[in-house]
């Protein structure tokens, strides 16, 4: 749970990755989060005829800054989704999106070995994936299962329900379950808004509880601004009646976005930080250690001029990075020492002074004032 309530100058950094098929409203969603136009709506229809020629899907960064009531400010990178699932064979796009992810860790992997560090580095793994389900009123289908199974594993996948407007209260009250239920059978690991009741404030103990009994969120989004009895309200109109997005009772909106944007925005990043990047990182290193001993059983039992020339390369680099980081001792010693010379230099120049002032005579007025 966020604690710090305070703005900082650029805000904290959080990356939200929202997928999708289109006319699941992914825009209207964005828009509504971040209470502006950042996506701006594409108003042109999917034409199935056209799906052999679909391009893959996309990966479209929008940044903006959020401003909380408190005044804490984030600032936020959203990651939009084109062409999800528009295509006939979207095989690759469970790879595009993957590969993403995973780059963004290589990032971070590639900056933690390095001996000097960029001071500008831009740590852009993502910390949430909002996953928009069709209201079908059947549960998963098998791209939902297994989008959710292959990312899972790198990223706090948040499952949503799109336009759970055009749900009656029962239908979405059964969908959730058989949502819920498909997540546990095929074990999709999501992010469950994790509490300890012996170590977790009561307080957050009852929201994060509040907040799984919502799951999968029931999501109605628009930025329409609608007069209705004199108030102003966020929603959209039907001959049936008005959605109100900010009340509780017609949409989960609301809790979402204080759970992303306040509430559990540090257990988020922690996550991400702590558990998926430290197991991509450790499984990793150990793919890579893999093939090292693999190289080099495979030399010791074949060439073994190839071995000495690979035992020579590797000695070889061990000595460069000796020799710079020596090179870097050294110039660290002859800076301190140009230092303390300045030093020394600055006490004396300080010493002759005060010398100088108590040995002066009286100035010429004073002693003729003084006959």
């Amino acid at each position: 749970m966020r604690t710090a309530k305070k703005t900082s100058k650029k805000g904290v950094p959080f990356n939200l990755l929202v997928v999708g098929d289109a006319g699941l409203g992914r825009s209207a969603f964005v828009n509504t989060l971040c209470e502006k136009p950042l996506i701006k709506k594409d108003n042109t229809h999917f034409d199935p005829s056209m799906a052999a020629s679909m391009s893959p899907v996309e990966i479209v960064p929008y940044q903006t800054d959020i401003v909380l009531e408190d005044g804490f400010r984030i600032s936020l990178t959203v990651l939009d989704t084109p062409h999800f699932n528009e295509a006939i064979d979207n095989e690759n796009n469970f790879d595009i999106i993957l590969q993403y992810l995973e780059s963004q860790y290589d990032n971070v992997l590639e900056e933690e070995t390095r001996i000097k560090r960029n001071a500008k580095f831009s740590d852009e793994r993502v910390h949430a994936l909002i996953y928009f389900i069709s209201p079908t009123g059947h549960g998963l289908r098998e791209l939902d299962i297994e989008l959710m199974k292959r990312l899972a594993p790198r990223v706090n996948v948040i499952p949503v329900i799109a336009k759970a407007d055009s749900l009656t209260a029962e239908e979405l009250k059964e969908t959730k379950k058989m949502i819920l239920d498909d997540i546990a059978y095929y074990h999709i690991p999501v992010y469950n808004f994790p509490y300890d009741e012996e170590e977790d404030e009561e307080a957050l103990v009852s929201l994060s509880k509040s907040l799984r009994s919502k799951m999968p969120f029931a999501i109605v989004s628009s930025d329409r601004l609608v007069e209705i009895g004199g108030n102003t309200i966020r929603g959209r109109v039907y001959p049936w009646g008005v959605v109100d997005v900010d009340n509780p009772s017609h949409s989960d909106f609301l809790a979402l976005r204080s759970a992303i944007f306040s509430t559990h925005l540090e257990d988020l990043q922690s996550i991400t930080n702590n558990q998926l990047y430290e197991s991509y990182r450790t499984e990793k290193l150990s793919a890579s250690h893999l093939a090292m001993d693999s190289s080099y059983n495979d030399l010791s039992s074949g060439n073994q001029q190839d071995q000495v020339l690979r035992e020579d390369r590797l000695r070889a680099i061990e000595l460069s990075v000796q020799r710079e980081i020596e090179e870097k001792r050294r110039q660290l010693l002859a800076r301190e020492e140009a230092l303390r010379a300045l030093e020394e230099k600055i006490a004396a120049s300080t010493a002759a002074m005060a010398n100088t002032s108590v040995s002066t005579p009286p100035s010429t007025e004073n002693s003729a004032s003084q006959s």
